[in-house]
C-alpha cells in the first residue's frame, strides 16, 4: 500500500515580475466592504468562493483579463514587479498611541485605506484618548479587527490582540488581496516577509512596496472590470 502524500503546507511565493503562486489549497473568496448611507465603510461581506484548489496563480501586474487570476499578462507588458516590502517586524516599525487599557500600534506605511479606522465624526487615533470609556475602547478595538492590512493593532497589557480569522486568500472589490491566518509569504528572492494574521498584496501593480498594498490602487482608479 502506497503512503499518501501530505498535503502541502499553504504558503503564498511571489514570482519574478510575475504573479503570486498560492499554494495548499488555500480558498479564494471574494469580500467587499459594507458601507453606510455615508459611505462610511461599517463591516466586511463575503460574496463567494471564487476556487479552491492545491494551487494557483493570481495576478499581480493589474493588467490580467481574467482577474483575480494571472493570464500572462505581466509578460508582455513587461512588468516590474520589484519587491521592496520591510522584512522586519512590524512592531518595531509601528507607532504607538497609548490609550487605557489599549495601546494602537500604526505602520502608515502598509495601509491600505479601506477606511475601517474612522467615520464623518471620529477616528481611531482621536477615540484612544477617550479610551478611559470602555464602549468607546471596544469600538477602537472593533474598529482596528476590520482593517485588513494589519496596518493598525492593538495590544492589551503588552500582549497583541488579533482577530480569529481563517487560512484563506480574499479578493477585496477593485483592491488588493487580503491574506488571513497567518499565511507565510516569500519573496521572489526566497527571503519571507514576517508573518502576519493578516496582510494585503498589491494587485494593481503599482505599489510601491510590493508584493504589499501600500493605497495606490485608489489613487489609479484600479478596477477588477474595465468600466
Amino acid at each position: 500500500m502506497s503512503t499518501p502524500t501530505p498535503p502541502e503546507t499553504p504558503r503564498i511565493t511571489v514570482q519574478a515580475n510575475g504573479p503570486y503562486l498560492v499554494l495548499g489549497g488555500l480558498p479564494l473568496r471574494r469580500k467587499r466592504a459594507v458601507v453606510s448611507e455615508h459611505a462610511e465603510p461599517l463591516a466586511w461581506r463575503t460574496e463567494d468562493v471564487v476556487h479552491i484548489s492545491p494551487g494557483y496563480a493570481l495576478c499581480r501586474c493589474g493588467g490580467s483579463a481574467n482577474k483575480p487570476f494571472c493570464d500572462g499578462t505581466h509578460k508582455g507588458a513587461d512588468f516590474d514587479g520589484t519587491e521592496a516590502a520591510p522584512t522586519d517586524r512590524y512592531r518595531d516599525r509601528a507607532k504607538r498611541y497609548q490609550g487605557t487599557g489599549i495601546t494602537v500600534l500604526d505602520d502608515r506605511r502598509i495601509c491600505e485605506h479601506a477606511g475601517f479606522c474612522g467615520n464623518r465624526l471620529t477616528n481611531v487615533w482621536k477615540m484612544t484618548g477617550s479610551t478611559d470609556d470602555s464602549a468607546v475602547r471596544g469600538q477602537v478595538m472593533s474598529m482596528i479587527e476590520r482593517c485588513p492590512s494589519g496596518a493598525l493593532s492593538y495590544e492589551v497589557e503588552g500582549e497583541a490582540v488579533e482577530p480569529d480569522l481563517p487560512a484563506q486568500v480574499s479578493v477585496i472589490a477593485d483592491g488588493p488581496l487580503w491574506v488571513t491566518g497567518c499565511v507565510p509569504v516569500e519573496r521572489s528572492d526566497g527571503q519571507a516577509l514576517e508573518t502576519r494574521n493578516r496582510v494585503t498584496l498589491c494587485r494593481c501593480g503599482g505599489s510601491s512596496i510590493k508584493p504589499l498594498c501600500d493605497g495606490t490602487h485608489k489613487e489609479i482608479g484600479f478596477r477588477d472590470t474595465p468600466p
